[in-house]
């Protein structure tokens, strides 16, 4: 008898849907088995106290003394923000810049930006930097040094699965070309502080060991392009990134060691779960560990935190003594942090609720998050998703009132763990450091090497990694130290006792001191510079108490900024100071005063050209003092130097293209076409005398 045809398409239906069960399920476990994870400790593993520190070098000593002194400190400039080819989403995007590239970058020679994957007969973009750099640190993200590596080098156990397949490219899913790159980046990202066990092995021993090999080629590089002669001309340091996240809020900092005297690993969130494991882990094996082994870290990217950056260790639901040591050992391990980078100003944020004081229109600069956009203020509590551009705006987000935070840190727990001197840096991951010229900026991350990538408004990492707005990026800061001399242990010094500065860019020179007995008209002295020394403290101190007698009136603050001397400096504008302090109802307040130079709208910049006419200056000075100070209020001062109005990188971009080509972010109303570069002092700490 024949099979009536409706039982043999049931039964057709049943066994071809049996076979999509079945491969669905074998795919899944596939899949479960390929991105399978080396779960982490939340501690710090005893392991990592055993690490050796050592110098790769036999003599690990200076050859010569400088043959040049600055009796009165010199500006140094530098970038201690740089990622190569060995960082994971530098490779993910193509690039393949080593770190001896990068030094030579810094050192004037041109760096052709080629890319893994480009034509034979395609010919990439050449960069140049304007000027020399007078240091430098490459910084890779430790996370992932060995994964980078191991999944490009074939006969490896990591080299056939999936996870490095995916990364290299090899393997593609079916999306657009454009988000392959993010895809590659994505492979890697989304297992977070863990580990892949078919790329690292059951324990993670494989990475862990190709790290430290990874490590010590950045050691070598570090050394082969340190000038030990006596002319000092170029510093580098060893260096690395620990990019901690914590629910899509950045944590990431910069470990800078003083001299070629370091651990042999490099220890990564993946194996600190907490920025608190880390600084206790660079304390005991490093600076205890080793007599000449010297170390701080940098946080960078606070706009990112969520709050989480400088939340302040008297919120923590941690017993008071675990506080205060907490809070110690931040401030002796963290000196400096970065308040701007390509992805965006760290300065400050106006619409945040809980600060009080007029709107500062200098806050606008570079940020991530439309400046117009109203955004909640998280008062007291941390949010998340700050590398999704979500959440609320948090004060414990931004450096100025994180310095404010510190003072009241300081009343609470007798110690202030926010007491830090301000740098800038580049964070460029195709190791171009200090390419930060506004014209002819050829993006931060090898795929917004073209024109129309580097224009777009949104881009979103695949698993919810990070949110990206290239054309709300920038080219990044600049470092600035003032030394007496160009090296390792004079440049560390300066960064300790935070004699430094950060620039959005221009070779822009500020100071900044104050004293009780500062004259008022210091800056007219033929020897500035001896005076302010001898009667004052420069940036990054502690203002001592009144002498005995003396008026209870306010310091004499003086500050003075020198253009950047480079062909096509900009001259200019004004020199403000900024204060914040802490009320008695513990509410955080700012002011900003200028002080030297001409307000806005005596210069201007041509929307079609742009040219910049109008008044501006190549040198201010001035001396002021607080016309509110308060002997017994405690408060910070630091000082922001703005050049004249100049054209914002992305206006340069709009005006090459035919009109026609121009995306949405060209007329976008809410990205400013005009900015005004600028640099920003390490502030001065002023607290009333203990009775």
């Amino acid at each position: 008898m024949a099979v009536p045809p409706v039982k043999i398409f049931f039964k057709y239906l049943l066994f071809s849907t049996l076979a999509v069960l079945l491969i669905g399920a074998a795919t899944l476990l596939w899949l479960r088995y390929e991105f399978q994870r080396v779960q982490q400790a939340d501690s710090v593993p005893d392991t990592w106290n055993q690490v050796s520190v050592r110098s790769l070098r036999e003599d690990a000593s200076r050859a010569a003394k400088c043959s040049r002194q600055y009796p009165h400190n010199k500006a140094w400039f530098g970038d201690l923000h740089v990622h190569t080819a060995a960082s994971y989403d530098a490779t993910s995007f193509g690039v393949s810049t080593t770190a001896d590239q990068a030094y030579r970058f810094a050192r004037g020679e041109p760096l052709t930006m080629h890319l893994r994957g480009d034509p034979p007969d395609y010919r990439p973009p050449v960069l140049r930097i304007s000027a020399p750099l007078d240091f430098m640190a490459v910084t890779d993200h430790a996370e992932a040094l060995a994964e980078t590596r191991l999944c490009y080098s074939p006969g490896t156990a990591a080299y056939d699965s999936l996870v490095c397949g995916l990364y290299r490219g090899d393997v593609r899913v079916p999306i657009g070309d454009r988000l392959q790159s993010l895809v590659r980046l994505a492979s890697l990202a989304i297992f977070g502080q863990d580990r892949s066990l078919r790329v690292c092995g059951d324990d993670g021993s494989q990475c862990r060991d190709r790290a430290i090999a990874v490590w010590q080629e950045n050691q070598a590089s570090a050394e082969a392009f340190n000038d030990f002669s006596e002319n000092c001309e170029f510093t580098t340091f060893h260096a690395y990134e620990y990019s901690l996240a914590n629910e899509a809020a950045n944590l990431h900092r910069n470990v800078i060691f003083e001299s070629a005297t370091v651990p042999q690993a490099a220890l990564s969130a993946k194996d600190a779960a907490t920025p608190e494991l880390l600084w206790q882990w660079l304390d005991t094996v490093c600076i205890a560990g080793h007599a000449d082994c010297n170390v701080l870290a940098i946080p960078h990217n606070s706009n990112w935190s969520s709050g989480r950056m400088w939340y302040p260790y008297s919120n923590r639901d941690i017993p008071l003594q675990q506080q205060r040591e907490q809070a110690a050992l931040r401030a002796r391990l963290e000196p400096l942090a970065e308040v701007m980078q390509v992805k965006g100003d760290s300065e400050c944020r106006n619409g945040i609720a809980s600060v009080l004081g007029a709107a500062d229109e200098f806050c606008d600069f570079e940020k991530l998050r439309p400046a117009s956009e109203a955004i909640a203020d998280c008062g007291e509590e941390v949010s998340a998703g700050g590398m999704m551009l979500k959440g609320c705006a948090s004060r414990y987000s931004y450096l100025r009132y994180a310095l404010s935070a510190g003072l009241a840190e300081q009343q609470k727990l007798g110690v202030n763990p926010f007491q830090f001197g301000i740098v800038a840096s580049t964070d460029t991951h195709i190791g171009a450091p200090a390419a930060v010229t506004e014209k002819g900026y050829q993006g931060s991350h090898g795929n917004d090497r073209d024109i129309q990538d580097r224009l777009l408004s949104k881009i979103e990492v695949p698993g919810d990694v990070a949110t990206g707005s290239p054309v709300r990026y920038n080219p990044g800061g600049i470092a600035g130290i003032y030394a007496s001399e160009n090296s390792r242990s004079a440049l560390f010094a300066a960064m300790q006792r935070r004699e430094t500065f950060g620039t959005s860019g221009p070779r822009i020179e500020p100071r900044f001191f104050a004293g009780w007995t500062l004259r008022e008209d210091v800056c007219q002295s033929a020897e500035y510079l001896a005076d302010a020394y001898r009667n004052g403290v420069p940036m990054g101190a502690n203002l001592p108490p009144a002498p005995a007698g003396a008026a209870l009136r306010s310091p004499v603050f003086v500050a003075s900024a020198t253009r950047d001397p480079r062909d096509g400096g900009n001259l200019l504008q004004r020199i403000q100071i900024i204060k914040g302090w802490i009320d008695g109802d513990g509410q955080t307040h700012q002011a900003v005063f200028d002080i030297a130079g001409a307000p806005a709208g005596e210069a201007s910049v041509d929307a079609q050209t742009c040219e910049v006419t109008g008044r501006g200056f190549s040198q201010l000075c001035a001396s002021w003092q607080d016309p509110a100070f308060d002997p017994q209020l405690a408060a910070v001062y630091y000082a922001r130097v703005l050049e004249n109005p100049s054209c914002r990188w992305h206006h340069y971009d709009c005006l090459s293209l035919p009109e026609a080509e121009r995306p949405q972010s060209c007329s976008d109303p809410d990205l400013p076409w005009q900015i005004q570069e600028r640099a920003w002092t390490s502030p001065i700490w002023y607290s009333p005398a203990i009775p």
